[in-house]
């Protein structure tokens, strides 16, 4: 009988596996295969001669890598980058998980709010970056029509795109209002399935509303949290449609962020060897950071 459930085990798995293969070989060719060709392309020299004639390029050691040392864009651009990424995932936590404890009672309408709150989200990215060039004109921007009325036509110079100091939040109200929904939903998901029972036993107990939320509510949704945060960390990390099409990366070079950088290198400069090497540090830098963030999540979750 054991024997017998065993090969029936085996031939699941094999089954399974041979279901997987073709994930796995897409994965290999269209994930791994490009990684690894852009990490070796960092240590050559690769420009438009090799990419016109066809020839390999030259090994130079770690010529490209002590180039972006010696330059301030590599650095400016990393600030940037965990500037954005920081402020855009801090906010989107708030926010979200507001809208989504909102959402999770019986207020009026909250029904129709989820059913078109995902609106922003389905968008496609480049058309959620027109929009938001639109409302931000500094001619007839809905934006700067606003500001004017509130403050009474005090402000007349009104253009946060092309203001060096504000150009980055503007990129990052574009995200939020494009990211926001899923985190919300996520994490709406994750506030039903908080057990209703001991919420009332604590309610009971005379526990307030903020005991029960950071003792009760909190802890069942770590979960979702963590993953959530995650997902946020990783989009956010590799944003690039919206910085290209909102800013191209300026005024200034004031939006210019690791995703900008690697793609001037390697498609505008036709430096394919650094534009690979800035690519293999952003992938480094956005390891690390998801790493340390599970790291501190797990350490959490262990206390």
């Amino acid at each position: 009988m054991e024997t017998r459930t065993l090969k029936r085990g085996q031939r699941d798995g094999q089954f399974a596996f041979f279901l997987d293969i073709p994930a796995l070989l897409l994965t290999i060719a269209f994930i791994l295969v490009p990684i690894v060709d852009s990490i070796i392309k960092s240590f050559q020299t690769y420009g438009v001669r090799n990419i016109i004639s066809g020839k390999p390029g030259v090994w130079n050691d770690f010529a490209n890598y002590l180039y972006l040392a010696k330059t301030d864009a590599f650095y400016m651009a990393a600030v940037h980058t965990f500037s954005f990424v920081f402020g855009v995932v801090l906010v989107q936590f708030v926010l979200s998980l507001t809208l989504a404890l909102i959402l999770n009672t019986n207020l009026k309408g909250a029904r129709f709010l989820r059913s078109v709150m995902m609106t922003p989200w389905v968008v496609p990215t480049i058309i959620s970056a027109l929009i938001w060039m639109w409302l931000f004109q500094p001619q007839y921007g809905l934006v700067k029509y606003l500001v004017q009325v509130f403050s009474f036509s005090t402000v007349t110079d009104f253009a946060i795109l092309n203001n060096p100091s504000t150009a980055l939040t503007g990129v990052a109200i574009a995200a939020l209002w494009k990211q926001i929904p899923l985190m919300s939903l996520l994490l709406l998901a994750g506030l039903q399935n908080v057990p209703q029972d001991i919420n009332e036993a604590a309610m009971i107990d005379g526990a307030g509303k903020m005991r029960r939320f950071l003792s009760i509510t909190l802890p069942y949704l770590s979960p979702v949290i963590k993953v959530s945060i995650s997902m946020s960390i990783i989009e956010n990390f590799k944003q690039f449609p919206l910085f290209w099409t909102m800013t191209g990366g300026g005024p200034n070079n004031a939006t210019t962020t690791l995703a900008v950088l690697s793609y001037r290198e390697a498609f505008v400069s036709m430096n394919l060897g650094t534009g690979s090497a800035v690519t293999t540090l952003w992938m480094l830098l956005m390891a690390i950071v998801v790493f340390f963030y599970n790291r501190l999540f797990r350490i959490q979750d262990m206390g």
